[in-house]
């Protein structure tokens, strides 16, 4: 059963239409400071650009034992209620965009449009246990034993070394276990495949070239799973796809807003003509 809904942190830039950065596990809004700063800046476009902390991460509450995705989906959509006027575009990357997804089709008022960005729908069983284990290994060990593993798959090589991977690293370090371990054993029971089909809103699913967490099958597969998504990959890119290749990612992102906003404002001309 679900729990009531934990009033997460965020951080609010610019006013206008409504969009909301959901980032990965063990990291927080900062993690989207690339992306949110290209939207919130943006020349003659006015959003309301709102990063958030997910349930154990940042500045926002600890995350129990046992939490559902459904239960960091209930924090967002209270989110939005209490910050956004209207429905927002939910942008997720990884954990964020299963969260995402899980927000969407659960709380389908609060959601006006869907990036998702390296994350898939589902996972094979034979990789639950493994996903499970990165969360007990790090109560059994501490947060440096999963560091490495995890920087290898979220950069490229020629990034793994250096500042960035710093940076990642010492975010990473100052999680405390527990809320690892909740946010791996949320992660594992991921599983949207079947349930995506009912989805009737504006989407897109990005992809890294290079993404070793997130093969190209798996977010060609969630694009297929949600009518008329649209599917982008950035060339180059790794996991966090968002830092180490900003620009492109950004300007990925850029081009499916543009073009459901103009949607958008062809929708509104012809409905009052």
């Amino acid at each position: 059963m679900a729990s009531a809904a934990a009033s997460l942190h965020c951080r609010v830039q610019g006013c206008g239409s409504p969009v909301v950065l959901l980032h990965p596990a063990g990291l927080d809004h900062q993690a989207m400071d690339g992306v949110a700063h290209a939207l919130a800046s943006a020349p003659a476009r006015a959003r309301q650009v709102v990063s958030v902390d997910l349930r154990g991460h940042g500045r926002s509450p600890d995350a129990a034992p046992g939490t559902q995705l459904a239960d960091y989906a209930a924090d967002v959509a209270a989110l939005i209620e209490r910050v956004c006027a209207e429905p927002a575009i939910v942008l997720g990357l990884s954990f964020g965009g299963m969260v995402a997804q899980e927000l969407a089709l659960r709380h389908p008022g609060a959601v006006a449009g869907l990036v998702l960005c390296g994350c898939t729908a589902t996972f094979a069983d034979e990789l639950r246990p493994l996903l499970r284990q990165r969360g007990t290994d790090a109560v059994r060990d501490g947060m440096a034993s999963v560091v490495d593993a995890t920087l290898d798959r979220w950069l490229t090589p020629a990034a793994r070394n250096g500042a960035l991977a710093a940076g990642i690293g010492a975010a990473l370090l100052r999680n405390k276990t527990a809320n690892w371990s909740a946010t791996w054993h949320a992660i594992a029971e991921h599983d949207a495949l079947q349930r995506l089909g009912a989805l009737r809103l504006p989407a897109a699913v990005i992809a890294g070239e290079l993404d070793a967490a997130t093969p190209a099958a798996a977010s060609r597969q969630l694009a297929g799973a949600i009518s008329g998504a649209r599917w982008m990959c950035v060339s180059g890119a790794p996991h966090m796809m968002q830092m180490e290749c900003g620009a492109a990612f950004n300007a990925a992102v850029q081009a499916f807003l543009d073009t459901q906003e103009a949607a958008a404002r062809t929708g509104s001309a012809g409905a009052a003509s």
